[in-house]
């Protein structure tokens, strides 16, 4: 059985899914402008919601820091860029591969 847990890199401005300690998927992501940065540190994924509404896309993952998730987008030109309000934008398709393959209590790294 998979042990997968996420690492955020926002330099790289890639999400990287790792079983153990090995990247299995990697998926391109938008992070924090600089007003709004997206926070680092150590989280969980404390819920999934499908069809929020507004620019979240087709489903958004709580994390442990209030008002932070890991979410789709309704405008995948900003995947790449610094533009969010400190969230991790991922394209529609990405976030339900990702929200498919791990459950709520996933530990989610964000780092520089």
């Amino acid at each position: 059985m998979p042990h997968y847990r996420i690492i955020v890199d926002i330099s790289d401005r890639a999400l990287y899914l790792l079983d153990g300690n090995r990247v299995v998927r990697q998926f391109p992501i938008a992070v924090g402008k600089m007003l709004t940065q997206t926070p680092t540190g150590e989280f969980k994924i404390i819920n999934k919601q499908e069809n929020p509404g507004g620019p979240f896309g087709v489903l958004w993952m709580g994390l442990s820091k209030p008002h932070y998730g890991i979410h789709g987008t309704n405008d995948p030109a900003s995947i790449g860029r610094a533009v969010s309000h400190g969230c991790i934008r991922m394209y529609n398709d990405d976030v339900l591969d990702l929200s498919s393959l791990v459950p709520i209590g996933t530990r989610v790294t964000i780092r520089n």
